[in-house]
């Protein structure tokens, strides 16, 4: 544990840390930790083969304490020096009994108690005798007294408040939802101009539609029709019958033949009968 410690040192005194990893470097006891360490806020001991916690030095500022999976069975009044302790991990050790945890109620600030999988879970009314020995805890193996689940903020923090956090989360939500918005509006401005365009390009289409549409009505007013045609050469034609009929019911009526009009050119015969008529004459 000694190595350790001043390997996590790394150079600093001990009066400059703040917070002290021993995970896994196994040690039964405590060795190479003291009353120097004054301003340190969280130690983590996980799985390092604790069996007692005999010579656990008084740590005023510490908040913040893993023990989990260790041999602990007792000895917990050794960490009456550590005042201001919220958040107090337990779990996996070797707890059996409720009179083990009368010693914690010497630390008026602990909120947070874990004691998974220690035999003492198994004991009649556990919580609620657990909850009646400590007022001041909050939360017992995740839960409140009212069966409530923890937040995972409040175990991360240890229970502990922090308003200066909270105002700066604000703050960068604040941020976050005015660069929310101000994409947003740029998006709203495009969709106005793609809005506008199409509004533009829907008037075109329309011009244009209405404009094709008066040029089909003017050629379907003009559009040749076959039987109209056909129906003035008929009418044409009953005419010129007509006009033929007069003309000869003229001339019958004037008792006479019509004579051929003038211009109009006698028919010659042609040579081989003028000859055949010549040779009938002689004989």
């Amino acid at each position: 544990m000694e190595k350790r410690i001043e390997l996590e040192k790394r150079g600093r005194s001990h009066d400059q840390i703040r917070e002290l990893n021993l995970d896994n470097c196994r040690s039964t006891n405590i060795v190479g930790l003291d009353d120097s360490f004054v301003n340190l806020e969280s130690l983590s001991m996980i799985n390092i083969g604790l069996t007692s916690l005999k010579g656990f030095p008084n740590l005023p500022n510490l908040k913040r304490l893993e023990l989990s999976d260790n041999r602990i069975s007792n000895g917990l009044n050794h960490l009456k020096g550590s005042v201001n302790l919220q958040y107090l991990n337990l779990c996996g050790n070797k707890i059996k009994d409720i009179e083990t945890l009368e010693p914690l109620k010497e630390l008026k600030k602990l909120e947070i108690l874990d004691l998974f999988n220690c035999e003492v879970t198994e004991q009649p009314e556990y919580r609620k005798k657990v909850f009646d020995m400590l007022p001041e805890l909050k939360f017992l193996d995740g839960y409140d007294r009212n069966d409530q689940e923890i937040e995972d903020d409040e175990e991360e923090d240890g229970g502990e408040e922090n308003d200066d956090d909270d105002i700066e989360d604000e703050d960068d939500d604040d941020e976050d939802d005015e660069g929310i918005d101000g994409a947003d509006d740029d998006d709203d401005d495009d969709d106005e101009e793609v809005d506008e365009d199409d509004d533009e390009e829907d008037n075109e289409i329309g011009l244009s539609y209405l404009a094709r549409d008066k040029i089909d009505e003017e050629d379907e007013n003009n559009e040749f029709n076959p039987g109209d045609s056909e129906e003035d050469d008929d009418d044409i034609d009953e005419e010129d019958d007509f006009d033929d009929d007069e003309q000869q019911s003229a001339d019958v009526s004037g008792g006479k033949t019509k004579a051929p009009a003038k211009g109009l050119k006698r028919k010659e015969p042609e040579d081989g009968q003028e000859d055949e008529e010549e040779e009938e004459e002689a004989e």
